[in-house]
């Protein structure tokens, strides 16, 4: 039972501790502080959802409709490819933002002047998550066929997985507030949306760029 956990653990661990645009999405929010647990609440609850649909056999089922990934990839790589232009759009032409910063004394560094609504940050989440064919290959097929050679214990290493995209989602949004200091200027901010814009736009090509 517990070498299960551990294993569940383990594997879903090296998966989700990557640069990737779900990543970058959570870790943007975490130094806005805006909607930090919300957002990684709806990451680790797709997560579980979609690690529980793998172990359960329901992703035999995918395979036997290829096209379906096919549309959730073309989809996606549209969403990313949007989203990074969107990324570059304030990373051009910026708003002067900067980040909300407590000095030592406990008076504001800087300001955020707008914040954004909650609807479209659990849009935009929920699209990252479940518009990208890399989750359901890591969490679907990965986790849940790694999950099924552990037989009757299969659903520890699922319970090990979840607990790991838990930790993951909630240390990085809470965590991220500890490089506030660095991100305290409108410049800052900039050429954080320009490698989130490469980034997202690179993952988008790369989705559907002939393999």
């Amino acid at each position: 039972m517990l070498t299960s956990l551990f294993a569940g653990l383990g594997l879903g661990f090296s998966l989700i501790v990557a640069i990737g645009a779900q990543n970058l999405f959570v870790l943007r929010q975490g130094l806005r502080r805006e909607h930090v647990l919300v957002v990684a609440a709806i990451c680790a609850a797709s997560d579980a959802a979609l690690i529980a649909v793998g172990v359960s056999g329901v992703g035999l089922v995918l395979h036997a409709v290829p096209w379906l990934i096919d549309v959730v990839r073309w989809a996606g790589a549209v969403f990313l490819v949007v989203y990074g232009l969107l990324a570059a759009k304030r990373a051009w032409r910026p708003s002067g933002q900067a980040l909300q910063v407590s000095s030592s004394e406990g008076a504001p560094a800087s300001r955020v002047t707008t914040a954004t609504r909650l609807a479209p940050v659990v849009l935009t989440v929920l699209a990252l998550t479940w518009l990208n064919p890399h989750v359901y290959l890591d969490t679907v097929f990965l986790l849940g066929t790694v999950a099924n050679t552990h037989g009757d214990t299969r659903w520890w290493f699922a319970l090990g997985a979840m607990v790991a995209s838990v930790v993951w989602f909630f240390g990085l949004a809470t965590g991220a507030r500890y490089l506030s200091r660095w991100l305290a200027t409108p410049r800052a901010w900039r050429i954080l949306d320009g490698v989130i814009a490469v980034v997202m736009i690179a993952l988008g090509i790369s989705l559907v760029l002939p393999r």
